[in-house]
């Protein structure tokens, strides 16, 4: 059935190509050809492209596709050239173990084309097209980095003579080009530098965009550093032509980019160009922030007391920063992302300071002359090397309960954007990475496997930042790989290979993602409890042979963009019950669930849900009932995004089984009425 099913898709493709061929007719020819682009982009391209058994060989069926794409390409229609280069391009990219130097060229001509006639051209048809141009060429480069320069050079000979509409979209083509691939050369800095001039000396919304768009670039193709000339200019161009908002995204683009030196002087600029003390905070912290970073910048190999100070001098900068962040937030926006990413922050440079500490105390503070002879009688011989070796083990434990604190900040981010989380996933491998190395050289090195950690290496990277941690990760697991097992138990080695690692870590600039200073999608879920009391420290009143039927009712709250990112398929919600409080009673109950933990998953249905709970309380006195809800997403992930609701239930004893104990405490039998009761009360 397959194999059939298999045979019906070719056919369908190979006659549309032959019809999309054959016509005269523009309108249906663009039809087919929005119908076999949106194909090629899918997996059915490569089955399209691939030997099917008892069939022909693929040359007949997919030179009709290939010379469709080539022909239209060039056609004078916008719309259908646009298809035609995007055809050719994810052919390049769907079949990479192929050879297809022709196919490249031809999409490369294609997109050059397309890129001169529709940049100079402020019509919207045009400037959809383009996006489509730019949208592939991103694509192409991805996939053949060989083919990067040309690109590159393409665009950045069209970007003097586009129109500014065009230009702004060719900025973020090259953003996204350099983040992937370190393409813009030292050279092209001078070209992006003397437009940068240019476009500064007008003052129009344009212009504005176009300052920023072209402002990242320039601090994409300048990770490591800015020179003084550069921001010079930029600062001289804000100065002339742009209005605090500009400023302050530009600012936001350095933050994000690495490019700390540069925030902070912006930052600075802007705190008196705020009219609420809420931004003033704001800024404040960003330029606290942003100073911390940029002390980290200094950081040099082998030179521990010097780290020591940069770090020292980053917290304070982070707590002041901290301070200033929580002068900011409000009650419409608490800001607990911002502040959760920086005090974590905070405690891993901590961290680092305390393990290089510790390092040194191999020098500073050698162990004791009994100290073989306890190794000795103990068997671990480790406790030759004095306290050192607990203070290592704390490390471990320190940097592992960081990396769970990243953990669980990556999964109530359920609103961020993918670079963002990449970015926390990155700081909570950097945290499992030392302890790792901590582990296998100095606490447990014949027990430790390297093999989970072989393939961080050859995952894609989506930016410069994440290029470069993952470079330190790499270089660092070869280190520790090679000094396991050697020199036991440690040695001077050992504790300088920590250090470095450390200070490899420090040195990537880090990188304050969107969803620090943005959040493009708001998703929030608002809770319902009934039966609830009219004032919230009062308890509700159950009887403690009775069940309560808890309803838990919720809304689903969304932004302008709902769905952005990733979408809810249903809400999880957990109740627990915890006692408090007993009475004051000395007997027993006889009890046979002394909690309640309860777990349900209801879908939303017009972002609506509700269920209910059946909760015991069979212990006489306070309970804290807890209400917790999280999401989970269309790829059956769970995110921790609450809220979680609290209330109040006072078991009472019922009026009956209180009067019998009564009784029995008096010495006094029980009527045959009661008796009865007794007898009926099981039912």
């Amino acid at each position: 059935i397959c194999f059939k099913i298999f045979i019906k898709k070719l056919k369908l493709y190979s006659a549309l190509c032959e019809s999309a061929l054959h016509t005269p007719y523009d309108s249906l020819k663009l039809g087919m050809l929005s119908v076999l682009s949106t194909l090629s982009g899918t997996i059915a391209i490569k089955q399209y492209f691939s030997s099917a058994p008892g069939t022909a060989a693929t040359t007949a069926r997919s030179f009709d596709l290939v010379k469709l794409a080539q022909e239209c390409c060039y056609h004078n229609n916008r719309g259908i050239a646009a298809h035609g280069v995007r055809i050719l391009t994810n052919i390049s990219a769907s079949c990479q173990e192929k050879d297809l130097l022709p196919l490249e060229q031809d999409a490369v001509f294609g997109l050059e084309a397309l890129l001169v006639l529709c940049s100079q051209d402020d019509s919207p048809g045009a400037q959809a097209t383009l996006k489509i141009t730019l949208t592939c060429m991103v694509k192409l480069v991805k996939c053949r980095p060989h083919l990067s320069q040309s690109v590159v050079e393409s665009l950045l000979t069209q970007l003097h003579s586009a129109q500014d509409a065009a230009r702004i979209l060719m900025c973020h083509c090259l953003a996204a080009i350099a983040m992937q691939l370190p393409v813009l050369a030292d050279g092209m800095l001078g070209d992006l530098m003397d437009l940068y001039k240019l476009i500064g000396r007008s003052a129009t919304d344009k212009k504005q965009e176009l300052l920023v768009s072209l402002a990242t670039v320039i601090f994409v193709s300048s990770q490591k550093a800015l020179s003084s000339e550069v921001k010079t200019v930029i600062k001289q161009q804000l100065e002339n032509a742009s209005n605090g908002w500009t400023a302050y995204r530009i600012a936001r683009q350095a933050s994000r980019m690495g490019n700390h030196d540069m925030a902070r002087e912006l930052y600075q600029s802007l705190l008196t160009q705020v009219a609420s003390e809420h931004f003033y905070f704001w800024l404040n912290s960003l330029k606290e922030f942003s100073h911390a970073e940029q002390c980290l910048t200094g950081l040099q190999e082998d030179n521990y007391s010097s780290a020591l100070s940069c770090i020292a001098e980053a917290l304070k900068s982070y707590h002041k920063g901290i301070a200033s962040l929580t002068a900011a937030s409000t009650p419409l926006n608490p800001l607990s992302f911002q502040c959760g990413f920086v005090k974590l922050r905070i405690d891993l440079l901590q961290a680092f300071s305390q393990l290089i500490c510790t390092c040194n105390s191999l020098k500073t503070s050698p162990p004791p002359a009994i100290a073989t002879t306890i190794a000795m009688t103990s068997g671990n011989d480790l406790q030759r090397c004095g306290r050192i070796s607990n203070q290592m083990k704390h490390s471990m434990e320190e940097f592992r309960n960081l990396a769970t604190r990243y953990g669980d900040l990556y999964q109530s981010s359920f609103d961020a954007d993918s670079a963002t989380l990449r970015n926390v996933e990155l700081q909570q491998q950097s945290c499992l990475l030392i302890s790792h190395a901590i582990e296998a050289l100095i606490l447990d090195p014949e027990s430790t496997s390297f093999q989970e950690y072989s393939s961080n290496g050859t995952a894609h990277v989506e930016s410069e930042y994440e290029r470069r941690m993952m470079s330190v990760f790499n270089r660092v697991l070869e280190e520790v790989e090679s000094l396991n097992r050697k020199y036991a138990p440690v040695s001077y080695l050992h504790t300088a290979c920590l250090c470095n690692a450390v200070i490899a870590l420090l040195k990537v600039p880090l990188s304050f993602q969107r969803y620090f200073f943005q959040k493009l999608q708001s998703t929030s879920i608002k809770l319902a409890l009934s039966p609830s009391p009219r004032n919230p420290a009062e308890p509700i009143a159950v009887q403690n042979n009775q069940q309560l039927a808890l309803k838990v009712e919720g809304v689903v709250q969304h932004g302008s963009k709902p769905g952005l990112f990733r979408k809810i398929q249903s809400v999880c919600l957990n109740v627990s019950s915890v006692l408090q409080s007993k009475s004051g009673q000395d007997y027993k109950i006889p009890i046979d669930n002394m909690t309640n933990e309860m777990e349900q998953r209801v879908e939303p249905h017009n972002d609506y849900f509700s269920t209910q709970f059946l909760l015991n309380f069979v212990i006489l006195g306070t309970h804290n009932i807890t209400v917790e809800s999280s999401v989970i997403d269309s790829n059956g992930i769970v995110w921790k995004t609450g809220p979680k609701t609290t209330i109040f239930v006072k078991s009472l004893e019922d009026p009956y089984s209180q009067q019998v104990r009564l009784q029995q405490q008096q010495g006094q039998p029980p009527s045959q009425q009661q008796q009865q009761r007794t007898a009926y009360s099981r039912f």
